[in-house]
């Protein structure tokens, strides 16, 4: 992580000087002290969490379907509305592996969120690949759950292509502590996933207003497809978000996590995963290093005297303490330092 951040911002001495965290300091800081490991099920399982999050009652995608076997995969659109879009994944998958977007059914053809038109044969193909173990973690035999479409908020139709973009939020012992926004694009297939190209805009955690935006590891101002500025990102129904993120703390009892959530159109704020290990290029985004963010909140949570606060005031003391008009240490330079 700190060779990648260096290629394009700085050297990894000025880096770790940012307050950039690194892939070793997350594992034993955040994760090996905050996130025991008996509680990994709770977020590696996405079947798990949802019926988690039903029980707290925090806002998700609707469950139509679980798909356990191969005499289920040839029967699934009888769980389906008719004519309807449909989403699905695997429910031990990562990294966004064997998600598929289906927006239209017509007969036996499915419209992805691409645009490109497949086969039933081809769904039931992945369907069977999914709970085969294809896309699980190590591999083994998974279930597929397929939720319900979101629709995306009209505030977002520019900024994204043909797929509805997520947010992430990182949370560290109940409090966000740092937020990105993932656009899909043409060459993420409408899929917002960094790793297939989707776009990374850093939240400010105060006004939900874009900060800055990232793709393939350098910034960019608009988006590749839409010619949209990024600058003019906001988010419009941001301390749901936020208190939505902050809840999932307390439903897990972990206390580094990554949650996934979206803006529907119709529902507002939605959960869509967690992450115990969430990843650092979020940082990339923000053009902020995590380091700062969590020892201002080791400070801060040193001097609350009593009980653990609720998620409402973790929430206002997130956007207290991490505001962009506030002064904080940028990992980006202005002239890049290339690292052999």
């Amino acid at each position: 992580m700190l060779a990648k951040l260096a290629r394009y911002f700085a050297t990894p001495g000025q880096l770790r000087q940012s307050g950039v965290l690194g892939m070793n300091q997350r594992n034993l800081r955040c994760i090996g002290s905050y996130n025991p490991r008996k509680l990994f099920p709770l977020v590696d399982d996405k079947l798990q969490t949802k019926l988690l999050a039903e029980d707290y009652q925090l806002a998700i995608p609707r469950l139509l379907a679980v798909i356990r076997s191969q005499m289920d995969v040839k029967r699934f659109e009888r769980f389906l509305p008719s004519g309807q879009g449909f989403a699905i994944k695997p429910a031990k998958g990562s990294g966004g592996k064997g998600i598929l977007i289906i927006l239209e059914t017509r007969g036996d053809y499915y419209r992805k969120a691409s645009g490109q038109w497949v086969s039933r044969q081809k769904v039931e193909r992945h369907l069977s690949n999914l709970i085969s173990g294809l896309y699980s973690l190590g591999g083994n035999p998974d279930v597929a759950i397929i939720e319900t479409l979101i629709e995306n908020a009209p505030e977002f139709n520019d900024f994204t292509y043909k797929g509805v973009p997520d947010i992430r939020i990182i949370v560290y012992r109940g409090y966000p502590v740092m937020a990105m926004m993932r656009l899909s694009t043409q060459a993420s297939d409408g899929k917002a996933n960094l790793h297939q190209g989707a776009i990374g805009v850093g939240i400010d955690l105060a006004s939900g207003h874009a900060v800055q935006a990232v793709q393939h590891d350098r910034p960019v101002k608009e988006h590749p497809d839409t010619g949209k500025n990024l600058n003019e990102l906001k988010i419009s129904d941001w301390r749901s978000m936020l208190l939505l993120a902050s809840r999932c703390y307390d439903m897990t009892g972990l206390g580094y996590l990554g949650a996934d959530l979206v803006l529907d159109a119709r529902q507002g704020a939605l959960l869509l995963e967690l992450n115990a290990r969430p990843g650092l290029a979020i940082q990339l985004a923000n053009t902020a290093g995590l380091n700062p963010r969590l020892e201002a909140l080791d400070q801060w949570t040193r001097r609350i005297k009593g009980p653990e606060q609720p998620s409402e005031d973790r929430v206002a003391a997130a956007q207290q303490l991490f505001a962009r008009d506030t002064p904080e240490i940028s990992v980006c330079v202005d002239q890049p330092h290339h690292v052999e």
